[in-house]
């Protein structure tokens, strides 16, 4: 009798925990389905070599102390336009260096496609790394 009641009780804990890991599996993909991130045309690398281009044309690196890789952070708005830039790590004159990255991301022309929650466009935070060298850039992984 002993066995029978703890053969029972073992089993409805497995079927509890293998019910919760279901649902939870079930909400991560009704989740997965009611949103999406942002997107630039040809993805985060494209927009990098835009980005890039608009940095080469607009912005005198040779001011800057810039070698290595820098992590460019900011907003998606609903409307597909790039805001609150932040760059990591800071470098001599970070505030003159971040307007500048500033301005040349804003003569990237093509606009991002923005995140979408429950069907509504919403605000998404990107990050895109970037490795600059004192000849030349490119974009990072």
């Amino acid at each position: 009798m002993k066995k029978t009641i703890i053969t029972l009780l073992l089993f409805f804990i497995g079927f509890k925990g293998y019910s919760q890991e279901t649902q939870s599996k079930n909400q991560i993909q009704k989740e997965n389905i009611n949103s999406q991130t942002a997107e630039f045309p040809g993805g985060d690398s494209a927009f990098a070599n835009e980005f890039l281009k608009m940095v080469h044309a607009y912005i005198d690196l040779q001011k800057y102390a810039v070698n290595g890789r820098f992590v460019f952070v900011f907003d998606v708005n609903p409307d597909g336009k790039v805001s609150n830039l932040d760059v990591l790590p800071k470098v001599k004159d970070s505030e003159m260096f971040i307007d500048d990255m500033k301005f040349a991301i804003k003569k990237v022309k093509k606009k991002w496609k923005p995140a979408f929650k429950d069907g509504k466009a919403v605000v998404s935070k990107k990050v895109i790394k970037i490795n600059f060298t004192s000849d030349h850039f490119d974009h990072g992984d």
